[in-house]
């Protein structure tokens, strides 16, 4: 068939209006979208289209910047409901909630993620959806009362697009599949570029006219020729996201670039139809090239940056040796249930969290809380899934799993803060956007100024606002990743910019400062009861509290069956025993119940019982100083931060404390109203507070503060109210989180400054005609080059030589000597 036929025949071949593909039986598949009847390329793209447009989804389709995906058979998404499987993915968030983390696969742009959420929004039973438009993850919470996970799956297949519980492997599937793609664009664009500047360096040295006409002709259309590749094969990413932003009626990032090539190519072809005037088919494939080697760069760098954040998920094991009687099997991670005994051999990682039945070695839970030690592990103590086990075989008991994880916990953490956009980054995105426009409009004027479309050309290349739009987000995804190698989780978008900022830091004592274990050191009878009687009235009174006092009285007998419990918070409990009303907690809570004041004679904290008839008993406490907690306090001061110490502690010794510490400002006897009043003070004063807590009373107060930090080993919800969790024990994260904040912040002025010192010059240079395309790209490749690099030093680990060299981890069995 002659080749204009053909044409002609592919022409007249209508693409389906869903997926773009050929429709070969037409009117076949029809319905109506936008006001107008489409065609379809089978029943699948039209039921999709219909389902789209029944949700009330219709602007879809006038946003989108590419085709949609064509439906595809997919395994049944009820495999997912099986609760042995969702203990890998899911966690219970209430009696009938749960929550998972989800990979939307086959998006080809924003508008596909925007459908994807909003259509999810409207699911009966969903009672959450946040979508991470850099990650392309979604945070769904469900009711099972009213749906299930296969439900929500199926709901996304249905409109075109496939949903699946987020797998570090898959998800490193698809990063290799962008990156390759990345890839073969670069080459093109690259092999491109060569074999041009071949073909136009006869005429760059013919300054005599040596080449005739013709030959000068022929080696024009061979250009032409490949740079068609270029054009329509590696350029596409630049023309699919300003046809887009054009098509929405806004101008994005990659829109001078796409105006600049569009205009330099057709430049070219236009001389070369008519034969006359210049081309520069090798600087806009060379321009090309280097625009996509710094793309390239820039998503080597991200996925680097971003990669430290995922490194819990891909480090947890996939296997494990579960213990049936006295012989093992190899079984799957993700089939181990709570109760199963598990060995885990020397150097190999710990499955799940559980507890210790026999053995004896240490634990490497750098991972994790970024300490370099080994922790010592004998029976009872706990093992956290994802740990090394460093020495000798141990045999466990799995307590959590999946979900439930330790591990699973942190990166939940980190999801929620890297699914919210920081106000820095979008202020960047916001002066990013206005100089698009600004560029735009200098080229203008630059091309009626001087009639040189290459001019034109050269401004719209050589200002880079790709470079503010990167001044932010890669530095703060690798210092978001450092920080974690450090046992610092960050969970909140904008604590970094506030903790950089602050002024003063507000340190609580109990599980802080201390180790928050406290043990009943002397029991003082103030009335009729006996010492065991009071006792075991206190473990009555504080068996359902997780507070520090309770566990301080330890197991043991307790007194009769206790009614009307009521939990004051900061103040103590009370509740009816046998008939009599008694408190425990505070000497003034106690002391409106006794009726008479109480004796204090010591500097140790205490806790007091008093019934109606008087006082009963004065418990003395003993809570032990963190060795670190001096150490903490003078790097904060070293830093330039003012630092004050509020408890609920009894004054005296919260005073007695701070004098030891070399604490200046200190209040006691703090009720979470006075700890919350306190930070207001000082926010009032024009301060920018931190907060270090890991309570359930320090919620609010957390709340508060312009930036929280809670204790790992503190309450849940403390860890929730707060902007950063430290994963261990180490107090000296504190000023390691502070210095890499600040720097982080340095960096990204740094880059600010760069970036808009560079589009200061190189666009009124290029304006000028100083500058031409080649050199604009260079600019522009060196601009990004520069950002990335820069930033990319936050990720960067120094010499530490007092870090321990980090065990095997290989997934071979261990030939240590076992024991059993």
């Amino acid at each position: 068939m002659p080749a204009v036929e053909g044409a002609a025949v592919a022409a007249a071949v209508p693409c389906c209006f869903h997926c773009g593909a050929a429709v070969l039986e037409a009117h076949r598949w029809r319905s109506p979208v936008l006001g107008a009847e489409r065609e379809f390329c089978c029943a699948g793209c039209q039921a999709v289209a219909r389902t789209i447009v029944a949700g009330g989804f219709e602007k879809y389709y006038e946003t989108r910047s590419a085709a949609g995906p064509q439906p595809q058979d997919l395994p049944p998404a009820e495999i997912y409901d099986d609760p042995a499987a969702q203990q890998q993915f899911a966690l219970r968030t209430g009696e009938h909630r749960r929550s998972a983390t989800l990979i939307l696969d086959r998006i080809r742009c924003a508008a596909c993620l925007w459908l994807n959420e909003q259509w999810l929004r409207c699911l009966p039973g969903l009672t959450r959806v946040d979508v991470n438009y850099a990650t392309h993850r979604a945070q769904v919470e469900w009711d099972e009362r009213a749906t299930r996970l296969s439900r929500i799956l199926e709901a996304v297949r249905a409109i075109g697009y496939d949903a699946y519980p987020f797998d570090p492997q898959r998800q490193a599937g698809l990063e290799r599949a962008a990156r390759r793609a990345a890839l073969w664009r670069l080459f093109v664009a690259g092999f491109g570029a060569m074999q041009v500047m071949m073909y136009a360096i006869p005429a760059y040295l013919d300054d005599g006219g040596t080449l005739p006409p013709e030959s000068a002709q022929m080696l024009r259309w061979a250009s032409l020729v490949l740079t068609l590749p270029v054009i329509l094969f590696s350029c596409g990413p630049f023309f699919s996201a300003a046809w887009r932003d054009l098509r929405l009626r806004r101008i994005g990032l990659d829109t001078p670039i796409a105006l600049g090539i569009a205009a330099g190519f057709g430049a070219s072809v236009w001389a070369t139809l008519t034969a006359s005037g210049e081309v520069y088919f090798d600087s806009i494939s060379m321009l090309v090239f280097l625009l996509l080697g710094a793309r390239y760069a820039e998503l080597l760098a991200r996925g680097r940056a971003a990669r430290g954040l995922d490194r819990l998920s891909r480090w947890m094991p996939s296997f494990a040796l579960r213990l049936d009687g006295e012989a093992t099997e190899k079984v799957a991670a993700h089939a181990l249930a709570v109760g199963d005994r598990v060995v885990v051999p020397a150097g190999e990682r710990v499955p799940a969290d559980g507890v210790v039945e026999r053995g004896c070695s240490s634990a490497d839970e750098s991972l994790l809380t970024g300490e370099s030690v080994p922790v010592a592990k004998a029976a009872g103590a706990t093992l956290t899934g994802g740990s090394v086990n460093v020495e000798q075989p141990l045999v466990m008991r799995v307590t959590r799993v999946g979900a439930e994880t330790a591990a699973a916990s942190i990166v939940r953490l980190v999801e929620r803060a890297a699914a919210a956009k920081p106000a820095l980054v979008a202020g960047a995105d916001r002066i990013a956007h206005v100089l698009t426009y600004v560029v735009i409009g200098v080229a203008l004027l630059a091309y009626l100024g001087s009639r040189d479309p290459w001019i034109a050309v050269a401004v719209l290349v050589v200002t880079c606002p790709c470079a503010l739009a990167l001044a932010a987000p890669i530095a703060l995804t690798a210092a978001a990743a450092r920080l974690l190698e450090r046992g610092v989780a960050l969970t909140r978008s904008g604590a970094l910019e506030a903790l950089s900022r602050a002024s003063d830091i507000v340190l609580d004592k109990t599980g802080t400062l201390s180790s928050g274990k406290l043990t009943l050191a002397h029991t003082e009878v103030l009335g009729e009861l006996d010492a065991p009687g009071c006792l075991a009235l206190a473990r009555a009174l504080e068996a359902s509290s997780r507070h520090p006092i309770a566990r301080a009285f330890g197991a043991g007998a307790h007194a009769a069956p206790v009614k009307e419990l009521v939990n004051y918070p900061g103040h103590g409990v009370q509740a009816l025993v046998a008939g009599r009303r008694v408190r425990i907690g505070k000497a003034a809570f106690c002391a409106e119940l006794a009726g008479s004041p109480a004796r204090h004679d010591d500097l140790r904290s205490s806790a007091y019982l008093a019934g109606e008839s008087g006082w009963l008993a004065r418990f003395v406490l003993e809570d032990t100083l963190r060795g670190d907690a001096v150490s903490l306090v003078h790097e904060l001061h070293a830093a330039g931060l003012r630092v004050h110490l509020v408890s609920g502690d009894e004054p005296r010794v919260v005073a007695a404390l701070a004098r030891t510490l070399g604490i200046a400002s200190h209040a006691g006897g703090a009720t979470p109203q006075d700890k919350f009043a306190f930070v207001e003070r000082l926010q009032a004063e024009g301060r920018v507070v931190a907060m270090l807590g890991d309570g359930l009373n320090d919620a609010p107060v957390l709340a508060r503060a312009d930036v929280s930090i809670a204790m790992g080993g503190g309450s849940e919800i403390a860890q929730l109210r707060s902007d950063l969790v430290l994963l261990g024990e180490r107090l000296a994260a504190v000023p390691e989180a502070l210095a890499g904040a600040r720097r982080a912040m340095r960096v990204i002025r740094q880059n600010f400054g760069w970036a808009l010192a560079y589009n200061a010059l190189a666009l009124p240079a290029a304006a000028a005609g100083w500058v031409g395309p080649w050199e604009a790209a260079v600019g522009m490749a060196a601009s990004s080059f520069i950002v990335v690099l820069n930033a990319l030093r936050l990720a960067a680990r120094g010499g530490d030589p007092g870090t321990w060299k980090a065990v095997s981890t290989s997934s071979f069995l261990s030939r240590s000597r076992s024991y059993f």
